[in-house]
């Protein structure tokens, strides 16, 4: 798909797309196939209308019309990112009917984006960062973990469920059941209502709590204790290394545990101060996407939650009533989520933009060839067939595109300031001007504002 942009000032643009003939050919025909299923024609059975009849009886302008209505939207977003350009308003489309399915078509559509972001110096930006030293308590953390996996479950006999036990469970909620799920109580997989509620029940006994649904609704769960275990941990001594592990002794494990706790807390760090730099640099350009925007990823991330919860073998509906969470909560969640991880990418497209970061085709395909497990330079028919899909879809541009943010977000990390995390708290601690906030200004009411109660 080709596509053209025009800047058009006050952060308008006017984007010229060329549908690809075989796109064209696909709206007509799905768009025939849905007319055929909601015209009556005499004579025929619903779906089963020839194309010929069809365009005989309700002619084929309504056949195109239909075709453009049903298909220009997911052309217009698809031309869009491929252009790199953030609509933050629906579009106005221009165009006249395709005259044949057999051509390529072309449209425009005229929108408002997000303004070109004037970025600060952020060499100067101070970013918090901790040296950090692998805490004792982690390390005895661990290896009680190990020992937890070498732990016996051992049915309980004359005392009721407690936190730590392993409870089999029968769940009633509204519209949905589960047998059989094993839980560990206290191990935050029950919504707090009912992780309580559990705490002093007795094999056979039942416990039933009320959950939020949303901001006026409830659904009730009945949760039946079929089976309670309590875990035996053995002592943790150079058996438990050998029987978990592949070390003969305690100090050997010890040693490896410590070692792989500062990689991960060394690669945390260092995640959690990029992910710094890149808030700091959100907060100093004062960027503030809204629109389809923040819209549209919130709609991934859902559909990304709910098809996370569903590969678990639950509902999404379930997974609210279980977590405790309304579905207005978990939606203001997700957009707010979702407002900061454009505002992220804007940040970092500006900054790819002012630093003249551009990705070369063959670093693409090196990412292409390490998601596909094939190293090797020499590539087979697996790597071209996907480089074909890719380059076809427009996920090859969004590959590219990832990895010129991730240049940028590399640039930003290496340029600011690095300062020590106890220098920020204290920063945030003193007293500054604009930190004052007297108690008399939230009262006061100014042009615009809502209306005092």
């Amino acid at each position: 798909m080709q596509a053209q942009v025009e800047e058009l000032g006050d952060s308008k643009v006017r984007l010229t797309v060329e549908v690809p003939t075989a796109d064209v050919k696909h709206a007509v025909e799905h768009a025939a196939s849905d007319l055929a299923v909601s015209t009556r024609i005499p004579g025929f059975r619903r779906g089963k209308v020839p194309l010929a009849v069809l365009v005989k009886r309700i002619g084929k302008e309504r056949i195109y019309a239909e075709a453009v209505d049903t298909h220009i939207g997911n052309w217009f977003w698809d031309a869009a990112a491929r252009t790199r350009i953030r609509p933050v308003a629906q579009p106005e489309y221009g165009y006249s009917l395709p005259q044949s399915s057999d051509t390529p078509w072309e449209f425009t559509a005229t929108v408002a984006v997000q303004p070109k972001l004037e970025l600060p110096d952020w060499h100067a930006l101070d970013v918090p960062f901790a040296e950090v030293e692998v805490p004792s308590e982690l390390v005895e953390q661990a290896l009680h973990d190990l020992q937890e996996l070498a732990a016996d479950l051992t049915p309980v006999d004359g005392r009721a469920a407690q936190r730590g036990d392993v409870l089999v469970l029968d769940l009633e909620l509204a519209g949905d059941s589960r047998r059989d799920y094993a839980v560990e109580l206290g191990g935050g997989r029950l919504a707090p209502e009912l992780d309580e509620a559990l705490v002093g029940v007795s094999a056979g006994g039942t416990a039933s709590v009320e959950i939020p649904v949303s901001e006026t609704e409830t659904s009730s769960i009945e949760a039946k204790v079929k089976e309670i275990h309590e875990k035996v941990l053995p002592p943790l001594d150079d058996g438990v290394a050998r029987r978990v592990t592949e070390f003969d002794t305690l100090d050997e494990l010890r040693k490896d545990v410590e070692g792989t706790l500062g990689e991960q807390l060394d690669a945390e760090v260092e995640s959690a101060f990029r992910t710094a730099a890149v808030d700091a640099l959100v907060e100093a350009t004062n960027v503030d996407p809204g629109g389809p925007l923040v819209e549209t990823r919130t709609r991934d991330l859902l559909n990304g939650l709910a098809r996370s919860v569903e590969r678990r073998g639950i509902s999404l509906e379930t997974y609210l009533s279980l977590t405790g969470r309304t579905p207005e909560q978990l939606i203001d969640a997700l957009r707010a989520e979702a407002h900061q991880s454009v505002s992220r990418e804007l940040v970092l497209e500006a900054l790819a933009d002012d630093e003249g970061i551009a990705v070369a085709d063959d670093k693409v395909d090196a990412l292409i060839r390490e998601q596909l497990d094939e190293p090797a330079p020499d590539d087979g028919q697996e790597f071209d067939e996907t480089v074909s899909r890719l380059r076809e879809s427009g996920g090859y541009e969004s590959l590219r595109e990832d990895l010129r943010l991730r240049e940028a977000l590399d640039r930003l990390a290496a340029g600011v300031q690095r300062i020590p995390a106890e220098l920020a708290e204290a920063r945030e601690k003193l007293w500054t001007p604009e930190k004052e906030k007297p108690e008399i200004s939230a009262k006061l009411w100014t042009p615009g504002s809502k209306e005092p109660a």
